[in-house]
């Protein structure tokens, strides 16, 4: 069953429409990565799907509902969400942002349950910022923060959960950090994660599924073999590309790759 869907979907910014009548299929369980040049309307299409952006037509259906007409609450029920470059007030510490979390969850003046406490400490050591908690936000460096930023999407207990471009401004080690810990929710809590990323090797070896775009539309979408191909990559990047085998997971990687001297922006 897919439990996140969108038919004929369009969205823009006023009158300028960025993804035009688009389906797409999100697959449960799974972790998938958008990726594709800039401008082409990955984080917009994050943002649709996750309702911080409403549509202009179609529908988007969370568990065969319309995800508009479902309350904000029952929606943070089911949806956390990692934006680009989140910011936070200063001074608020580790243990406060993730407490924002359980908000879906509180009932009458929002005090925190024994139960908000329990998830929000297992959130944390999950995330490895236990040690963290008392810590001001601001005083981590940006792998520390973008884990306390997932620990608060994970306090929230949802099943799905949206990053936008989790590993932006990070060096290779936090990369790879951040990437290792979203495949363990993956694996381990069942979560559904939808993400964009920039790196081609990175969203290949981290995801399951990949859904390309260019110009505002799904050039392929599927498993990670079947579209990280020579042609799909030349057509949506416009670049020639060498593909070989990743020793370490068997997935497809690129070696290397030029500008091809032909122009797909016409194909």
């Amino acid at each position: 069953m897919t439990r996140l869907e969108g038919e004929q979907v369009t969205i823009g910014y006023g009158d300028n429409v960025i993804v035009d009548q688009l389906d797409v299929h999100i697959p449960t369980g799974k972790i998938t990565s958008i990726i594709g040049p800039n401008g082409c309307g990955k984080s917009t299409l994050l943002k649709a799907l996750s309702r911080l952006l409403p549509i202009k037509g179609g529908e988007i259906k969370l568990d065969g509902e319309d995800l508009h007409a479902q309350s904000t609450k029952e929606v943070a029920k089911k949806i956390a969400i990692l934006p680009q470059s989140p910011e936070v007030a200063d001074g608020l510490t580790v243990g406060e942002l993730v407490s924002y979390g359980r908000f879906p969850h509180q009932k009458g003046f929002g005090r925190l349950s024994a139960e908000d406490k329990k998830e929000i400490d297992w959130a944390m050591t999950v995330t490895g910022t236990y040690e963290f908690r008392l810590r001001p936000i601001n005083d981590l460096s940006g792998g520390q923060r973008q884990r306390v930023w997932i620990a608060m999407a994970l306090a929230q207990r949802t099943d799905i959960i949206f990053l936008d471009e989790p590993t932006t401004y990070l060096d290779i080690s936090h990369q790879l950090e951040i990437l290792e810990l979203i495949t363990q929710l993956n694996e381990e809590q069942g979560c559904t994660i939808i993400m964009v990323l920039h790196d081609i090797n990175q969203a290949v070896r981290f995801s399951d599924h990949l859904i390309t775009m260019k110009q505002g539309d799904i050039v392929a979408d599927g498993d990670t073999e079947e579209v990280l191909t020579k042609e799909i990559l030349e057509k949506v990047f416009n670049i020639d590309v060498e593909i070989s085998t990743d020793p370490r997971t068997g997935k497809p990687m690129l070696v290397t790759y030029d500008l091809c001297r032909k122009s797909y922006s016409e194909v």
